[in-house]
């Protein structure tokens, strides 16, 4: 619920502030894929999740709810998938990495640890908080419907998660045949 900060103008010695309520009892987090086929217009396939802060409940996402994101991917793209995790600890959980092995649709890149530059979701992020910046809402409820919006908003424009994958340096060169 705290808001990113960005650049504002105030009156001169007037330094502006922002109001922001006190914790709330809930929690958004979002699993995003960028994906890429050449040919084909890029595509964002992301799963909002909210989650109740209880004493001794799940903050964020666990492996079970990534794997549940890839198969809804695989679904949707109903081709295989390469996918390039960073080193988050839940994509480093041994049930996903026990998943990743028993289905042949499914490859997986490991990107090198501190590497934020090469992950196209990355920049997604980027661009949520930008929308965001400077907004303090009141309550989560405020806060999911803006967040979808945002998502929504690049999944509609492709060039918005290309230019994700341009930031990054890195290309999708299609196999040569041999």
């Amino acid at each position: 619920m705290t808001p990113p900060v960005a650049r504002t103008w105030g009156r001169r010695g007037q330094t502006p502030v922002i109001r922001v309520r006190g914790r709330s009892r809930r929690r958004t987090s979002v699993a995003a894929l960028c994906c890429y086929k050449p040919g084909e217009k890029s595509r964002l396939i992301h799963r909002p999740r909210t989650h109740l802060l209880l004493k001794g409940a799940r903050k964020s996402f666990s492996w079970k709810d990534y794997r549940d994101l890839l198969v809804r991917a695989h679904i949707q793209l109903d081709d295989p998938i390469v996918v390039i995790w960073d080193n988050l600890n839940t994509h480093l959980a041994t049930g996903l990495k026990r998943y990743e092995t028993e289905h042949d649709w499914l490859t997986t890149v490991r990107l090198p640890p501190y590497a934020p530059d090469l992950n196209p979701v990355e920049a997604v992020w980027s661009l949520v908080r930008r929308a965001t910046a400077n907004t303090a809402f009141d309550t989560p409820d405020d806060l999911d419907p803006t967040l979808r919006r945002e998502l929504r908003r690049i999944q509609l424009r492709p060039r918005l998660n290309d230019d994700c994958l341009t930031a990054t340096g890195l290309a999708i060169n299609p196999p040569t045949p041999h």
